[in-house]
């Protein structure tokens, strides 16, 4: 009698993939706005934390870095009160703790947006250049507005005394109009 078992099992699989395949877009879409808006409303996402997520049906997939546990935490709380949202995989990584990785969080800032050319990039509430330092490996996430100004990024993180590697990961956005 393991057949007819093997055959629900089956069954509920198919619908479920089935499910998830006809998420309507409009649905899907409020969910991805929903997400990026409350990440974007945490209150002690800085500069040196990078969150971002994948939204596939009603799941919701946390990537990233913070500096905070508490941070990785309360990004799952805000995602799992949102209408619609049926399951959050948290796979935020949590950077070890370092004063030397303090120490270049600082240098790298001071560095980057010191600079007269990333200077736009310091307005505003959340800086779009995200410094990512993890036992002195640096990572550049974010956007800047063309190729230029991601150089010069790369050039100032290299430049700080103590920084072992620099990953420049930064997006030049297209803003023609």
């Amino acid at each position: 009698m393991k057949l007819p078992t093997l055959f629900i099992a089956c069954t509920i699989l198919a619908l479920s993939a089935a499910a998830v395949a006809q998420v309507p877009a409009r649905s899907a879409e409020r969910v991805s706005r929903e997400v990026r808006h409350e990440l974007l409303m945490l209150p002690y996402l800085g500069v040196f934390d990078n969150v971002s997520y994948k939204v596939n049906g009603y799941n919701v997939t946390l990537i990233g870095q913070v500096t905070r546990p508490t941070l990785k935490s309360d990004a799952e709380n805000v995602v799992k009160r949102i209408e619609g949202v049926e399951h959050v995989d948290n796979q935020i990584e949590v950077l070890p703790t370092s004063p030397n990785d303090d120490r270049l969080r600082l240098q790298l800032y001071n560095a980057i947006y010191g600079d007269p050319a990333l200077q736009k990039y310091a307005l505003g509430v959340q800086q779009p250049i995200r410094i990512i330092v993890k036992n002195g490996n640096v990572t550049l996430e974010g956007v800047v507005d063309n190729e230029g100004d991601k150089n010069i990024a790369n050039i100032r993180a290299n430049g700080v005394p103590g920084v072992f590697s620099v990953k420049n990961d930064l997006q030049v956005v297209n803003n023609k109009l």
